[in-house]
C-alpha cells in the first residue's frame, strides 16, 4: 500500500509544482542578539522564546540576546539556534507565508521537520539540546578538528580523505567548499595534502568537535533513545530532504534512523539544493541569523531567487514577495 504522502510528493514533484523552499542554516550561524527585535515585536515569537525557557529551564532571551560565552558552546548553541530560527518561522506562518518544500542543515534539520508539520517545537527543542550534549561529550576537546577546503573538486577531496586514516567528508556545502572532519592531526594532513593537490585554501574551523564523522557514532546511538520519545506525525504535506541522503522523506517510521545517522554522516547540502533546483524550486527562504546559506547558493545557482529572513525587516519584504 502506497502511503498518502508518497502519492502527494510524486505527484508535487512529477507535476513541477514546487516553487519555494524554505531552508534553515546550522550550527555556526549563531550571532549574540539574534531573535531579539522579533521578540519585541511579534508576540508569536515571544511565545516561542519563553516557551523554550520553560522547558530547558534556560533563560532563552539572555542566552540569545546578550554577549556570553555559552552561546558558542554546542549544548547551549543548537537549542538557541532552533529556538531563533523557529521564533522567525511562526510569524511567516501567522502571515499566511506556506513552503512547497524544506531543509536545513544539520541542526536546521531539526527546524525544517518544525516547519513541516512532522515534530513538535517542544520535542524538536528537547531533542536537540540532548543532541548538543551528546555531541559535546563525544570526543574529549583538542582530540577532534574540522577543515574547511576552499577550491578542490569533491571527488578529489573525497578520494584524498579515503587515503588518510580518520578523515571524513563532513560537508558538501557548495561547489568550491566542502567540509572534512576527524582526529586533528590527521585533518592537519589530509589539509597538507590536500593544498598539494590544488585547494586554494583549507582553514581549520573554530569548532568543540569532529563533527558530521564516525567518531560521533556514539553520540548518534545515544541521540536514537531520545528521539524514541519523540511524536513525528505519521502523515504530512510539506515534503522535506534529509541531509544524510539529500533525498525526499516520504515516511516517517525512517525519520529517527535518519537524524540518528546524520550525526555521523556527510551532509548532502549542495546535492539537496540540486535535488530541489530539478523539481522546480525557484525561490529559497533562509530563515535564521546570518546568510551563510545564500552565499552557498550562489555558489550552486547563481540565478534563483533567495529571501533571507533574519530582522523584522526582512519579514515585510519576504511578505512583499511571497504573499
Amino acid at each position: 500500500m502506497i502511503c498518502s504522502s508518497l502519492i502527494y510528493f510524486l505527484a508535487v514533484i512529477i507535476g513541477g509544482f514546487m516553487s519555494t523552499a524554505f531552508i534553515f542554516p546550522g550550527q555556526g550561524a549563531q550571532t549574540a542578539g539574534m531573535g531579539k527585535d522579533f521578540y519585541e515585536s511579534f508576540e508569536v515569537s515571544k511565545e516561542v522564546f519563553d516557551r523554550a525557557s520553560e522547558l530547558l529551564n534556560l533563560d532563552m532571551r539572555a542566552l540569545c540576546f546578550e554577549k556570553n560565552d555559552r552561546l558558542d558552546i554546542t549544548e547551549y548553541t543548537q537549542a538557541a539556534l532552533l529556538t531563533t530560527s523557529v521564533a522567525m518561522l511562526r510569524v511567516l506562518e501567522e502571515k499566511g507565508i506556506r513552503p512547497d518544500v524544506c531543509a536545513g542543515l544539520s541542526l536546521g534539520e531539526y527546524c525544517a521537520l518544525v516547519a513541516c508539520k512532522i515534530m513538535s517545537f517542544e520535542d524538536a527543542l528537547k531533542t536537540v539540546r540532548q543532541r548538543g550534549i551528546f555531541m559535546q561529550e563525544a570526543v574529549p576537546a583538542g582530540v577532534g578538528a574540522m577543515c574547511a577546503v576552499i577550491g578542490l573538486d569533491n571527488a578529489v577531496i573525497k578520494e584524498l580523505c579515503d587515503s588518510v586514516e580518520e578523515v571524513f567528508v563532513a560537508n558538501y556545502n557548495c561547489p568550491g567548499q566542502t567540509v572534512i572532519s576527524g582526529k586533528k592531526e590527521a585533518v592537519e594532513t589530509a589539509s597538507e595534502k590536500l593544498k598539494e593537490a590544488g585547494a586554494k585554501r583549507c582553514m581549520m574551523l573554530n569548532v568543540s568537535g569532529p563533527f558530521h564523522s564516525p567518531l560521533l557514532s556514539g553520540a548518534g546511538e545515544k541521540l536514537y533513545e531520545v528521539l524514541k520519545d519523540a511524536r513525528l506525525e505519521e502523515t504530512f504535506d510539506i515534503p522535506y530532504i534529509t541531509n544524510v541522503t539529500a533525498e525526499y522523506v516520504t515516511d516517517t517510521k525512517n525519520i529517527r534512523e535518519l537524524l540518528k545517522n546524520q550525526v555521523s554522516s556527510s551532509v548532502m547540502w549542495q546535492q539537496s539544493m540540486e535535488k530541489m533546483l530539478e523539481n522546480g524550486v525557484d525561490t529559497f527562504v533562509e530563515i535564521g541569523p546570518g546568510k551563510t546559506l545564500a552565499g552557498f547558493m550562489k555558489r550552486i545557482k547563481k540565478d534563483v531567487r533567495m529571501i533571507n529572513v533574519s530582522t523584522v525587516e526582512d519579514i515585510e519584504k519576504a511578505v512583499e514577495m511571497l504573499g
